[in-house]
């Protein structure tokens, strides 16, 4: 009998020690209403905007699958039921249905709309969860209040984090995507 059980808490241990570890960027939507959302980052190849992804109320979404490569990621967000956005002073290309977009220059030129993402500090983990919250989202069509500038807080052991989604100061120069100087949009 302790052979079997021996045998079978072997069995179970090589099972787990033999599956993935998680390692995504996640968006968890803590609303009342359906969010869409969007995200950037910069690859090997250099900076892209892709979306949109949905997510229920109380549902979270995988923006970026596997174990993440870049620190710093950014997010746009809309509550289409409510109205109102989440979303901060990186700039990127977008638009309306599902998209892929490589670069972060002329987005009005090669026929996209240029947002503002929000920055999401990953400290180099390997895996981080965003939490939008109705708090968050002003109102439609409304110019978002200028957050004072918060660190993200301190992931627990690990190589797991999670932050509260609210715009974030941008990252240091060599970080960061560079500001768009052709922009139409009033900030």
């Amino acid at each position: 009998m302790k052979r079997i059980l021996m045998a079978a808490s072997l069995g179970a241990g090589l099972a787990l020690a033999s599956m993935p570890a998680k390692a995504d960027l996640q968006l968890c939507n803590r609303t009342a209403s359906k969010v869409q959302a969007a995200v950037g980052y910069k690859d090997k190849d250099g900076w892209v905007s892709e979306g949109w992804w949905s997510a229920n109320p109380q549902a979270c979404m995988k923006l970026v699958q596997g174990s993440l490569q870049a620190r710093y990621y950014y997010i746009y967000a809309i509550d289409r039921q409510k109205g109102g956005n989440w979303g901060g002073k990186a700039l990127f290309c977008m638009k309306e249905k599902i998209f892929t977009i490589r670069g972060i220059n002329d987005c009005q030129g090669r026929g996209f709309e240029q947002q503002g993402f929000f920055e999401v500090d990953t400290g180099e983990k390997s895996d981080w969860t965003v939490n939008l919250s109705d708090d968050k989202a002003p109102a439609a069509n409304a110019p978002a209040p200028a957050p004072a500038p918060q660190a993200a807080p301190a992931p627990q052991q690990g190589t797991t984090g999670n932050t509260q989604a609210q715009p974030l100061p941008l990252p240091a120069p060599d970080a960061t995507p560079p500001a768009n100087t052709n922009t139409q949009q009033g900030q």
